[in-house]
C-alpha cells in the first residue's frame, strides 16, 4: 500500500460459525440504527392527519371499548382497581411487546430491496424497530401515570409500590421477548412466506392468554401457575403490582420469564445470523 494511501478501516467477511453474531458491529454502526429509528417515526405518522396525537388516542379508545365490552357488559374483576388505570396498565404494555414482535417479524421480506444494495449488518433494522418502539411507549406510559395520579386525587385505591422502580427492567424484558420472537419468524419467513399472515392473528391469540383485560385472580387456581409460564404474563402483573398496588407480583415467575427471554433472544440471533447469509438467494 502507499504511503499515501489510507489504511482499512472495515474488513468484510464471511461469518465462521452458528454463534459469530458480531454484535460489536452492531455498536459500530449504532448511527445508522438511530437514523432508522428516525425513518421509522416519520415514515408511521408521514400524510396523517392527526400525527403523532394517534400515540395517545389509540390506547385511550381502546382502553373506553375495553372498559365498555369487558368491564361493564362482562363484568370481569379488575381486582377492585378503576376499569380505566387497569387496562390502560395491561395495553400499554402489551402493545409495546406486540409492536416489537410484529414490526421485527417481516425484517428479511420488508427489507429484502435494502439488503441487496448495500451491506450493514442486518440486525440494526429489527434493533430500530425495537428502539423507536421506546418513544410510543414513553409518550403513552405517561398517559397512563396520569390516569392514575386522577384516579388517586379522586380518592381510588391505587396504591403504588417501590416496586414501581423495577419498571426500566420490565421494559428491557419485553424488548428482548419482542425482538427474540420477531427475529425467529423473520428468519423462517424466508422459507415460509405464509406466516407473515399468521403473526396478525397470533399475536391477538396470545393477548387473551395474557393478563391484559383480566387480572390472574381471575384464572382458577390450578392454571394460575399454568397461565404465569407465559413469558409477558409475570412482566404485565408486576407493572400493576408496582404502579396500581395490585398484581401477581413474583420474582421466581419474573426470573423465569427473564431466562426464557434470553434463550428466545439467543436463539433468534443465531437464526437470524444463519438465514442472513443465504436470504437474497431466496427472494
Amino acid at each position: 500500500m502507499d504511503k499515501g494511501a489510507r489504511a482499512w478501516t472495515e474488513t468484510v467477511r464471511a461469518d465462521s460459525g452458528w454463534f459469530d453474531l458480531r454484535l460489536r458491529e452492531l455498536w459500530a454502526y449504532r448511527d445508522l440504527v438511530l437514523l432508522f429509528v428516525r425513518r421509522d417515526f416519520v415514515s408511521l405518522y408521514k400524510q396523517t392527519i392527526l400525527g403523532p396525537l394517534w400515540l395517545v388516542l389509540q390506547p385511550v379508545l381502546t382502553t373506553l371499548a375495553f372498559t365498555v365490552v369487558f368491564g361493564n357488559f362482562a363484568g370481569l374483576s379488575t381486582d377492585g382497581l378503576p376499569h380505566m388505570a387497569f387496562y390502560l396498565c395491561g395495553l400499554v404494555a402489551w402493545r409495546y411487546f406486540a409492536d416489537c414482535l410484529t414490526r421485527t417479524a417481516d425484517t428479511f421480506v420488508s427489507s429484502a430491496g435494502l439488503f441487496g444494495k448495500v451491506y450493514f449488518p442486518r440486525l440494526a433494522v429489527p434493533v430500530s424497530r425495537v428502539v423507536s418502539g421506546l418513544f410510543t411507549l414513553g409518550i403513552q406510559f405517561a398517559l397512563f401515570l396520569a390516569v392514575c395520579a386522577w384516579f388517586m386525587a379522586s380518592g381510588a385505591p391505587i396504591r403504588p409500590r417501590p416496586e414501581a422502580l423495577l419498571a426500566p427492567l420490565l421494559v428491557l424484558l419485553m424488548a428482548v421477548q419482542g425482538l427474540g420472537l420477531g427475529i425467529i419468524v423473520s428468519s423462517m419467513t424466508t422459507k415460509y412466506r405464509d406466516l407473515r399472515f399468521l403473526i396478525s392473528f397470533g399475536v391477538q391469540l396470545l393477548m387473551y392468554l395474557t393478563p391484559v383485560i383480566y387480572p390472574v385472580s381471575l384464572v382458577p387456581a390450578q392454571y394460575r401457575e399454568l397461565a404465569m409460564l407465559n413469558p409477558v404474563a409475570p412482566v404485565i402483573e408486576a407493572l400493576r403490582y408496582g404502579f396500581l398496588g395490585q398484581g401477581a407480583f413474583s420474582p421466581a415467575h419474573l426470573g423465569l420469564s427473564a431466562a426464557v427471554s434470553l434463550a428466545l433472544l439467543l436463539l433468534g440471533l443465531v437464526l437470524f445470523n444463519r438465514v442472513e447469509k443465504t436470504f437474497m438467494d431466496t427472494v
